[in-house]
């Protein structure tokens, strides 16, 4: 391990004991430390539903769907199976439950879907998002329109931050692998990567389910936030907003996905006075964001800290090519 690798591992740990500490001392109020988690669960949906849209190059509209199957699916695992006994045991795996499940639900919608080109994805999405919607409106067992209940507050800012963590980890070194490669050739020209022998559909649907997973994941930390769920907070309005956080911070970018979906947030929470029209600046900053700056603040850019030593070698290598071609 380098010494560079070691600071950051250092970093993680106490950025970890910090969340604990904060949260035991009392020193920020529950209503910031509320929105603190809220923060870091739509990091996590940001930074998953960006890799279909902004690495892949698809359009999918229907994330709230897939959240919506991770907070009921855990929900299931706390209250009825274990009935709240040994929560803080139970948690973790309830969580990767919820992911796993979500991500096998995912396939059903991504096998169909990546069989054709174009805006296909986007209309099975949004329908898929509406199936989930109305299926657990009518479903009594799960409480149907008037919801969930019963879940310990067992998310809290450590283990939001740790999945916080886990996802921007794991999605660097999917998008700077050689899978990940993959995937942005599909983006910049579906036709030549199958020329050069890549399997389009099949990275599709890898990469589909590899969001939907995370998206599973947030959804769990969601509900043991709420204590309470109901299919309303999953409508095609949380969606919009997941896509306003991916456009906001920009497309194909990490530190984008984390600075859109905390700009946003931070500031649906500034605009509550405004009451239900605090809803109408989504959709019109996704209005003004696709007509002035389509690809986002730092849209197909990233943070330096975030680029792996190979590649920033590599690109002032080829920078330096183009210099010396060009004289």
């Amino acid at each position: 391990m380098g010494p560079k690798s070691r600071i950051t591992l250092v970093l993680v740990i106490l950025g970890f004991v910090l969340c604990i500490l904060v949260e035991r001392s009392g020193l920020l109020s529950a209503y910031i430390l509320q929105i603190s988690m809220y923060v870091g669960i739509n990091i996590i949906l940001t930074l998953s539903l960006n890799l279909v849209n902004g690495y892949m190059g698809e359009f999918s509209v229907g994330h709230a769907g897939f959240m919506a199957i991770g907070a009921y699916v855990s929900s299931i695992i706390t209250v009825r199976v274990f009935h709240n006994q040994m929560g803080p045991l139970v948690f973790p795996l309830a969580i990767i439950v919820a992911g796993i499940v979500t991500a096998a639900t995912s396939f059903v919608v991504a096998f169909p879907s990546f069989r054709t080109r174009g805006d296909y994805l986007a209309i099975v999405t949004l329908a898929f998002n509406m199936i989930v919607k109305s299926v657990l409106e009518n479903i009594d067992a799960l409480g149907g329109p008037r919801g969930f209940m019963g879940m310990g507050r067992l998310t809290n800012l450590a283990n939001v931050y740790a999945w916080c963590l886990v996802t921007i980890f794991v999605v660097r070194n999917l998008v700077y692998s050689n899978f990940g490669r993959a995937v942005l050739s599909i983006r910049e020209d579906e036709v030549a990567s199958n020329l050069v022998s890549v399997n389009t559909r099949q990275m599709k649907i890898m990469v589909f389910l590899i969001a939907a997973f995370f998206a599973g994941i947030a959804g769990a930390l969601f509900a043991h936030v709420m204590q309470f769920i109901n299919p309303r907070s999953f409508a095609i309005q949380k969606s919009t907003d997941i896509l306003v956080m991916v456009y906001l911070g920009g497309i194909g970018s990490i530190f984008g996905s984390v600075l859109g979906a905390t700009v946003y947030t931070v500031l649906l929470e500034l605009l509550r006075p405004l009451g239900v029209w605090r809803w109408v600046v989504g959709p019109i900053m996704l209005v003004v964001l696709m007509i002035c700056r389509p690809t986002g603040i730092m849209g197909l850019k990233e943070l330096t800290g975030l680029i792996p030593r190979e590649e920033r070698v590599l690109g002032k290598k080829e920078e330096t090519d183009v210099v010396t071609a060009s004289n």
